[in-house]
């Protein structure tokens, strides 16, 4: 299995988190925005019209990383197409968009736990766990829905949640 890259490209994604997102007027954010709603800052080619400033009003955005979920969804699962272009897309891309980013956040923690006192046990099933989720695999809107309502996740998180105990206590 390939390493998938869990870095984000914007450049390479169709503004996904700017519009799926949603956010609440705070010291992170100047507004609010409902869920599926692309953000009043969103130029026509998929930019931010205020980056420059985003440090000050919108810090929630330059803290915000998809882990490249966003450019997966828009290269990968769409093969290069908008909402933009085809505003029915906005629908679905917005829900693999969700799917996605569960699926490389989940990546991204088993990668992490890596980094944990592991028993060989635990280790095997932290490796087997990032294989069935097959990261690296493109995926159809079909797929990954079934993705996020199956069993892998799950799995992924009841994993993690075992690994509790043993971070609370150090072993010895």
């Amino acid at each position: 299995m390939a390493e998938i890259d869990l870095t984000a490209d914007c450049s390479r994604c169709a503004a996904l988190c700017c519009v799926v997102l949603p956010f609440d007027k705070s010291d992170a954010f100047g507004f609010d925005k409902a869920a599926d709603e692309p953000c009043r800052h969103l130029s026509g080619d998929n930019r931010c019209a205020i980056h420059s400033q985003l440090s000050q009003a919108f810090s929630g955005c330059v803290q915000f990383d998809c882990h490249g979920a966003g450019q997966r969804v828009s290269q990968e699962v769409f093969e290069g197409k908008s909402w933009r272009t085809e505003p029915a897309l906005l629908g679905p891309m917005t829900e693999a968009f969700r799917a996605m980013r569960k699926l490389h956040e989940a990546v991204l923690l088993l990668q992490a736990a890596e980094r944990l006192p592991l028993t060989e046990a635990q280790d095997v099933t932290r490796q087997s766990l990032i294989a069935a989720l097959e990261p690296d695999r493109k995926r159809s809107t079909t797929e990954l829905a079934v993705l996020e309502s199956g069993q892998s996740l799950k799995a992924v998180r009841l994993f993690l949640a075992s690994l509790r105990e043993g971070i609370r206590r150090p072993r010895r």
